[in-house]
């Protein structure tokens, strides 16, 4: 990892106060010696090379810095590393296998939920926090879910059609494919 450090004049390198954390990013286990001003964002970004995180803003705003900490959706951008000691961290990178794609990412392709795809990576991790909590959201839970994304392509509506095709994926998944039962709980015919 490259380090950069103020101009302290005759004051050495050494003495620039660092800070070794451990943290698990998208089912890794790191360490790493930051300066307690570091953020999230460009540990991710710069630190592990982790380039889906993006920076639009920095000030929290657009949210294409957003990742999951704990499972709990969080703009990278205002968060210092430090902040990571000990927990969980799941980047965009994280969500698919080496085989398929996340239910969110092929949402956002079946949909048509991108265009630039610059918001795209922080969507999808706000989506995923929202769907782990609410595995069958309302377009009004998805819209309020996303309303600290902005994307400045699209009018939204794709997005929150992507969202609501993965999460009715993810139902489908979690119910083992079954069919739904027809009338009076009798269950469906085959075609």
């Amino acid at each position: 990892m490259t380090t950069v450090y103020d101009d302290l004049g005759d004051q050495v390198a050494s003495d620039v106060p660092m800070r070794r954390i451990r943290f698990t990013i998208n089912g890794a286990r790191k360490a790493a010696e930051v300066e307690p001003r570091l953020l999230l964002a460009h540990l991710i970004r710069q630190g592990l090379g982790l380039t889906g995180t993006h920076m639009g803003c920095d000030t929290t705003n657009c949210g294409a810095c957003t990742v999951l900490v704990d499972g709990r959706a969080i703009k990278s951008c205002t968060m210092l590393a430090v902040q990571a000691d000990g927990h969980e961290i799941t980047t965009v990178e994280g969500l698919a296998t080496a085989s398929e794609l996340h239910p969110l990412q092929e949402g956002f392709k079946q949909e048509h939920g991108l265009q630039c795809g610059f918001c795209t990576p922080g969507m999808m991790l706000a989506a995923k926090a929202l769907l782990a909590a609410n595995p069958d959201p309302t377009e009004e839970d998805v819209r309020w879910a996303l309303s600290g994304n902005l994307c400045r392509c699209t009018g939204y509506q794709n997005i929150v059609k992507s969202v609501l095709w993965a999460a009715a994926k993810l139902r489908s998944e979690q119910a083992g494919d079954q069919p739904e039962p027809g009338p009076a709980g009798e269950p469906a015919q085959e075609a």
